[in-house]
């Protein structure tokens, strides 16, 4: 679906960003939703001058700041790429008529969302409930291809642990 997805007609521009630069900054508002050709990119917010990531997207990924696309309000979220990154990108408002133009399309957003929100529901019960050893288990089983595309110091502060703590896991 996502294949036609870019090729439906809706307007994708596609943009380059370097190595850390930034697609969105927190305080802004973002109605744009990407799809990552290649590379991988980091959503975080700032906690008391820590960075808390949240998510990561990588090739073949639909990234999107969900709280400003939704809202049209400024986020505290910041969108970056962790390394060299491709993303064709869509304005909210061309999106919107292409997922209403039929059903099948409005079904594949949904499926998105619901995707979504499952996920942070998976996350949330990790960090809550579940040791580093079992947080690293269950994210590798869910998202194997992680690891290989995203340095191991932003999967740390993801998983909550230090930089060590996620390697001495990585090696029993």
């Amino acid at each position: 679906m996502i294949q036609k997805l870019l090729n439906s007609g809706l307007h994708w521009e596609s943009k380059e960003f370097k190595r850390n630069e930034f697609l969105k900054i927190s305080g802004s508002t973002d109605t744009d939703i990407y799809f990552v050709e290649n590379g991988s990119i980091r959503i975080f917010m700032m906690d008391e001058n820590e960075e808390r990531i949240i998510r990561f997207g990588y090739t073949g990924n639909i990234i999107v700041s969900l709280d400003s696309f939704l809202s049209g309000k400024p986020s505290d979220f910041y969108i970056q790429a962790i390394k060299k990154t491709v993303v064709r990108k869509a304005l909210k408002k061309d999106f919107y008529r292409f997922i209403q133009s039929n059903e099948e399309n409005l079904r594949f957003w949904i499926g998105v969302l619901e995707d979504l929100v499952l996920q942070q529901i998976e996350r949330e019960k990790d960090l809550l409930t579940h040791s580093p050893k079992e947080r690293y288990q269950r994210v590798l089983k869910r998202s194997p291809k992680l690891f290989q595309e995203v340095p191991n110091k932003y999967i740390a502060n993801y998983l909550r642990m230090s930089p060590e703590t996620l390697s001495r896991l990585k090696k029993s």
